[in-house]
């Protein structure tokens, strides 16, 4: 951000010699992206004001308040027109009867995919405790949904070990059809796990996470409560970026996106596209959104 805090333009935070052959993938990416939200009071209302039926929503679901707000939200949205990803949070699910429940009622409400993950309580509340038991245990009842999908981690994740996550990575994906990476700040990171993820045979569409347009102070927050900067090597590598984010303005991922544009454009990398991590700020990032898509695009015309 400039002083007085207009957000810069691409011009100003694009470096002299980086390159402009992925600006036109970046744009592609924009215009189709994923918009993950919390389904809290109010965000169907933020929804309906600022979000283009064109843009798909992920909806979280919640450790402590379970699966039904998740339900309700992508039912309700689902009825204004909007294309929903509900996450199917396997320690939220006691047994193979309610998880026939869940998808019966997905099934329903006509939601074609979901987004199954291990979840983040640190108990099961039944039998499955990871993301794998509970593809497994939807057997053929994943025909139901033309798309399903799983997590990748960049980084470490907050309280399973990297050995583990690159193992569930592996053994989920038989029963998905693309990966979601986990938020990064290091584009640097994100393209050595792309890279490894093809390396060793993963031909799932990955879609990169990034925050969207958010207070600084609580992106740091966010990102330390899901394990972001966990490790000394992250933190001894971004004590800048640190020191900035503590500085109380708004977060924009824009250098972030110029950085990954070559990722992104690599045909080799299969980038899906952008899933938006909005932590609600729906307006903000919308906005936003926009903007970079016509700055880019007058950039490509001229």
């Amino acid at each position: 951000h400039r002083a007085g805090g207009r957000p810069m333009t691409v011009t100003e935070v694009r470096s002299p010699e980086r390159p402009t052959a992925g600006d036109a993938a970046l744009v592609a990416s924009l215009k189709r992206p994923r918009y993950e939200i919390f389904p809290l009071d109010g965000v169907e209302d933020e929804v309906a004001r600022h979000i283009p039926a064109e843009v798909k929503l992920t909806i979280t679901a919640s450790p402590s308040k379970g699966m039904e707000p998740t339900l309700k939200l992508a039912e309700r949205l689902r009825r204004r027109g909007y294309d929903v990803v509900p996450h199917l949070s396997a320690r939220l699910v006691r047994d193979r009867e309610h998880l026939e429940q869940v998808i019966e009622r997905l099934e329903a409400a006509d939601v074609r995919e979901v987004f199954v993950i291990a979840g983040d309580p640190r108990e099961a509340a039944g039998e499955f405790a990871c993301a794998a038991g509970l593809l497994s245990a939807m057997d053929e009842l994943r025909g139901r949904f033309a798309e399903i999908g799983i997590s990748g981690y960049p980084e470490s994740h907050h309280f399973i070990s990297d050995e583990a996550t690159i193992e569930a990575m592996f053994e989920k994906e038989p029963m998905a059809t693309y990966i979601v990476s986990q938020i990064c700040f290091d584009t640097d990171v994100i393209a050595i796990w792309v890279r490894r993820v093809r390396d060793r045979g993963t031909k799932l569409p990955i879609w990169i996470g990034i925050p969207g347009v958010t207070d600084k102070r609580r992106l740091l927050r966010i990102s330390f409560k899901i394990g972001l900067g966990e490790s000394a090597r992250f933190l001894e590598a971004h004590r800048g970026w640190l020191a900035r984010l503590l500085r109380p303005r708004a977060y924009s991922p824009t250098k972030l996106l110029l950085r990954l544009a070559p990722t992104i454009a690599d045909p080799a990398a299969r980038i899906g596209g952008l899933h938006v991590y909005t932590f609600n700020e729906l307006e903000r990032t919308e906005n936003w959104r926009r903007e970079l898509v016509a700055q880019l695009t007058r950039d490509n015309d001229e």
